[in-house]
């Protein structure tokens, strides 16, 4: 088994950077191109039923290869899973900077999902086995998380610049140096990997069957604005979907060694951060994508305002990651998520409640952008710390995927369903008070999902299960060996 925790870990002091990076990078190319879509389809001649594909390309890549790209981690060794997740991430950016006919871009576009989704799971296992439990470890996935929300609302902001400035294309081909500089920094910061024991197998089947479930899955939902809820299609997909996903966990209960071990959602803390997860990104993701909608539709944004118009999200974020590393040690995870929930939900009632034909800057984006984004970013920490609870070293590849898989599901799900829920309301109406009234109830169903995760967690979480032997020597490994180094790395990230 590949596991740079089973022995000292060499001290570095640019993991840290390395991992917000893969944070920021994955969540940016998930809304950098929404903006664009327009001058994309103008100049390569997409039509209007295939322009989508560009953002549904790297959806489905993404959600399908999550588990398996976390349990490569665990197989193949972390480093080297990150660095190739770079690799072909960049490789396929260049790609579709490049592209000159619809069919290149949606390709680039789907490998670079496979490079994400095999980015993502590793950065957070990276932080489980590297960082001690307690502060070292809070402050970590406090700035991972805040750098995976910033990435998400930089991205609407950045799209619209870039676009607007330098054309479409330099919404893919910015994250090429980016890329180069994380290579090199990951080369000299990222532990390197070791192995202990027999090699293990990689459960082939597992993998085709968990793969083919959940980009079913996200296909089906991710059409349903081409394809009614009720049509055989997507009928039909979803049906797939779940069939192929029953399957897998036929499968992987006869595994001896199994892509996804189902003890761990036997485990209180695992199961209800996976919960939490799924419908918090419901709400998250759909709330980006009506914001926009509004700024632009309703309050006449031109894309470079309403881009900009994201900035107090960004900030609410980063202030309310500060404040769950500070508190988590002495609330507890259960708590602070209980907060951040229902203070993300107080936000989306009030965009519910301001978002008309007659809103404000102030009073219907920047008030609520803050409230609810500091009760999100409030989350970050106590949802990485207990999705890896009680998790051995050599399944954090595993955990990590599984709580990734859980966030990209509950995006599309919930951006599927409030879609749908706004368009019934606003109905045949283009004006702005129709479309304000569709989009004020989509923020309300949104802030249910999120009293619904605060409520899932309040019953289900308990105290952390017991570490395994194999979780606690890596903690105690890193303990000493890393300690110092978590606070550089949080320095230099954080300034730099």
């Amino acid at each position: 088994m590949v596991n740079p925790a089973d022995s000292k870990p060499p001290r570095t002091r640019w993991l840290l950077p390395v991992l917000l990076t893969v944070q920021f990078l994955v969540s940016l190319d998930m809304s950098v191109v929404n903006i664009a879509l327009p001058d994309i389809g103008d100049d390569l001649g997409f039509g209007a039923d295939s322009l989508l594909w560009v953002v549904n390309a790297y959806a489905l890549a993404f959600g399908g290869l999550l588990m398996l790209g976390g349990r490569l981690a665990d197989l193949a060794g972390r480093r080297r899973t990150l660095i190739a997740g770079f690799a072909v991430f960049g490789i396929a950016s260049l790609a579709g900077g490049l592209a000159q006919t619809p069919g290149q871009l949606v390709a680039a576009r789907a490998v670079q999902g496979a490079g994400a989704a095999a980015l993502a799971p590793v950065a957070l296992a990276l932080i489980t086995v590297n960082y001690a439990a307690g502060s070292a470890r809070s402050r970590a996935l406090g700035l991972w998380g805040a750098a995976g929300a910033l990435g998400g609302a930089v991205g609407v902001m950045a799209g619209g610049v870039l676009t607007e400035w330098a054309g479409w294309r330099s919404v893919m081909l910015i994250n090429v140096p980016v890329v180069l500089g994380a290579l090199l920094l990951s080369r000299r910061g990222v532990p390197a990997d070791r192995r202990t024991g027999p090699a293990p197998r990689l459960d082939v089947l597992g993998a085709l069957l968990v793969t083919a479930g959940m980009a079913a899955l996200v296909l089906g939902l991710v059409r349903t604005e081409t394809y009614a809820w009720g049509s055989g299609t997507t009928l039909g997909t979803l049906g797939a979907a779940a069939l192929l996903l029953v399957a897998f966990a036929v499968v992987e209960s006869r595994q001896r060694e199994p892509l996804l071990r189902l003890g761990l959602l036997r485990n209180r803390p695992v199961a209800s951060a996976n919960a939490f997860a799924l419908l918090m990104s419901s709400g998250q993701f759909a709330a980006f994508y009506f914001t926009s909608l509004y700024l632009q539709e309703v309050m006449s944004y031109g894309s470079t305002r309403a881009g900009a118009a994201f900035l107090p999200f960004c900030v609410g974020v980063v202030a309310g990651s500060v404040i769950s590393a500070r508190k988590v040690g002495r609330f507890g995870e259960r708590a602070l998520l209980v907060t951040g929930g229902l203070l993300g939900a107080a936000g989306f009632v009030w965009f519910a409640l301001t978002v008309g034909p007659g809103g404000t800057f102030l009073g219907s984006i920047v008030g609520p952008s803050l409230v609810a984004s500091v009760g999100i970013g409030m989350c970050f920490v106590p949802l990485g710390t207990a999705a890896t609870s009680g998790v051995a070293a050599e399944e954090t590849g595993m955990a990590s995927g599984l709580l990734n898989s859980s966030r990209q599901l509950g995006g599309s799900l919930g951006l599927a369903v409030l879609v749908t829920v706004a368009s019934g309301v606003t109905g045949s109406g283009r004006g702005p008070g129709a479309l304000a009234d569709g989009y004020a109830t989509a923020f309300g169903v949104a802030a249910a999902l999120l009293v619904a995760a605060s409520v899932v967690t309040a019953v289900l979480h308990r105290a952390p299960a017991r570490l395994r032997p194999a979780e606690t020597s890596a903690q105690e490994d890193s303990s000493k060996n890393l300690g110092d180094d978590v606070d550089s790395g949080v320095s230099r990230s954080t300034h730099g």
